[in-house]
């Protein structure tokens, strides 16, 4: 700390945290504020000679640089998420058949809604009669019975003609 002792920045602390406090807690959520403050006391505590002899003004033009960073990263990490969310919806619409699948039947099953694929691959792949893939669906057994009518009566269709750009569309969820 050179020329400045721990009492220099205890007395510096105590008599400034009141106002950097409140200049912080006019800016910001009480939630993210103690880290403004610790900080920006630790930016005076790591240059003490930068520090002036009157430091409020200096402590609180930290504190608003602190601030701005938080902004930043509030709004770097929003776009992530925004990317993130948009990266995954695409992943879930984009569903693909395992390779031991039939092109014809791969493209079948591709272009059913997410709810009708699902019922039949609850009962072929994973062996479920239909009051239990009903449950994992989370549905009735009723509506089960219908998606599956729906997803078997599509599937039998498209391979009784198939068209060759038909694997590239899906009925909308709204049909159901």
């Amino acid at each position: 700390m050179g020329d400045k002792g721990e009492r220099w920045f205890d007395a510096l602390f105590e008599a400034h945290y009141p106002d950097v406090l409140r200049y912080v807690l006019r800016r910001a959520p009480l939630a993210s504020a103690e880290d403004v403050l610790a900080e920006t006391f630790l930016v005076a505590w790591r240059r003490p000679e930068q520090v002036p002899d009157d430091p409020l003004p200096w402590l609180l033009g930290i504190a608003r640089r602190v601030l701005a960073n938080q902004r930043r990263g509030e709004l770097r990490r929003h776009a992530l998420l925004a990317r993130l969310r948009v990266a995954s919806a695409e992943e879930v619409d984009a569903w693909q058949p395992p390779s031991s699948v039939s092109r014809e039947l791969g493209g079948a099953l591709a272009s059913l809604p997410d709810r009708e694929r699902e019922a039949l691959l609850l009962l072929a792949w994973e062996g479920l009669d239909i009051s239990r893939a009903a449950v994992a669906a989370g549905c009735s057994t009723a509506t089960f019975r219908v998606r599956l009518h729906r997803a078997r009566k599509r599937v039998a269709q498209r391979l009784a003609h198939p068209t060759p750009d038909s694997s590239l569309t899906r009925p909308s969820e709204k049909t159901l």
